[in-house]
Parts: C-alpha cells; structure tokens; sequence
C-alpha cells in the first residue's frame, strides 16, 4: 500500500516548509500533496518540497477531496499544516490496515504546550475516537482510497467534514486508534483559550447532532491559523 499524505493550505507561509521536511523525514516512501485554497502569502511557494502543488475552492472539504482525486496512493493520510507525525507513524499504518476489516483510523495526539488543560484535551480527545469512533482532522485521518471513494468523500460542508466523514467510514468496517502520536500547534487554543474553545466546540458538535446545518454553524467557528 502507497500512502498520500495529503495537506490543505490557507496562509500557511511560515510553517509549511518545516511540516514538509518533517514529512520527508520519515525516512518511507510516501507521495506529498499540498493542495492551497487560496492564500495571499505565497505559501504554495513555499511548498516547493511537496510531490503537488494544486489550488482548490476554499473549504477543507473541497481542498481535501480535490487532492484525493489528484492524489496516486492506496490509502490517504489527511494532515493539517500545524501538525506532525512522527518516525514509524507511516509503519503503523501500514501494519494496521493489514487487518481488512480496518477501514481507516487517526492517530493519538500530543499538544505541544504544557499544563494539565492540554492533557486533558488529549485524553478526551483519545475517548471519542475509542467511545464514538469520530475523529478530528487534526488527529491525522487516515484511510483506504476505496473506504473513501465508497462513502463519496468529504461531503460538502463548510464545518465538521471530518466528523461526518467519520461517521460515514465507521458504517464500513472498524476505526483504529494508533499508538503512534501526532504532534497538534496549541494556537487555537492560545488565542481563543483553552475552556471557551473546547465549549464552544461541545455546543457546535450538539448543535449538529440536533440536525442544525454544518454550513450555519461554520459562521460561528473562528478562522484561526
């Protein structure tokens, strides 16, 4: 199996290189799309390390679906610019989708800020991956091609792509949740706080189980990046 570690960008300028070369340090032959909605501050060129470049309507879900369709590998790896994985996350993923009934899966995070606030974060976070089996995107999503290509994608929403994607792949087969850790920027956090984000991200994920649109909801969502 081939894995696509896919990108999206959106004024990404300052740290697209580094999660780039992070990337390629993973010392195993993986194919890189950086897929950009638009930004003003060069960061496509900054991404000259990638194995694409392509632009793409803004919107994770448009980005992401467009560089899956570009995209050659087996199984797709969604990582957010402000992410990394780690050296043998890739193994991981392959040794785990050697079980077929494994659809997909994401990995455990690790904030890079200290404090027992961000801990926390990081254990609830690993709870409703084993409890729900709903993982977010900066938990680095991870999928079969034909997994993702059955359930049509990302749907076309402006908020919670990833979670109704995920909810759509666990119909499929089993989600794993791996070992292997993914290192999240505390910039959200930092600048909307710690309590207010993790409230605010409650009320909109019981908001949309109650039927309320993703696409209402994304207009109380702060852009941070």
């Amino acid at each position: 199996m081939r894995i696509s570690i896919i990108i999206p960008t959106l004024n990404e300028a300052d740290r697209i290189a580094s999660v780039l070369q992070r990337t390629r340090a993973l010392q195993e032959a993986c194919q890189i799309v950086v897929v950009d909605g638009g930004s003003s501050d060069g960061t496509l060129l900054c991404a000259g390390a990638a194995d694409v470049c392509l632009s793409a309507p803004q919107g994770r879900a448009s980005q992401q679906n467009a560089a899956a369709a570009a995209a050659s590998g087996d199984v797709f790896l969604f990582l957010h610019a402000d992410c990394w994985i780690e050296e043998g996350s890739l193994e991981a993923v392959h040794h785990v989708l050697a079980e077929p009934r494994v659809v997909g899966g994401c990995f455990r995070q690790v904030i890079d800020a200290p404090g027992m606030r961000y801990r926390l974060l990081e254990w609830g976070n690993a709870q409703r991956v084993r409890t729900w089996k709903w993982a977010y995107g900066d938990q680095g999503i991870f999928v079969r091609r034909t997994a993702f290509q059955q359930v049509g994608g990302f749907p076309d929403v402006r908020l919670m792509e990833d979670l109704f994607l995920m909810k759509r792949l666990k119909r499929l087969g089993q989600i794993a949740l791996l070992e292997g850790r993914i290192h999240v920027s505390p910039r959200r956090w930092q600048q909307q706080g710690v309590v207010r984000q993790t409230l605010r991200n409650w009320s909109l994920l019981a908001l949309a189980q109650c039927g309320v649109s993703p696409n209402r909801l994304a207009g109380f969502y702060p852009n941070v990046r």
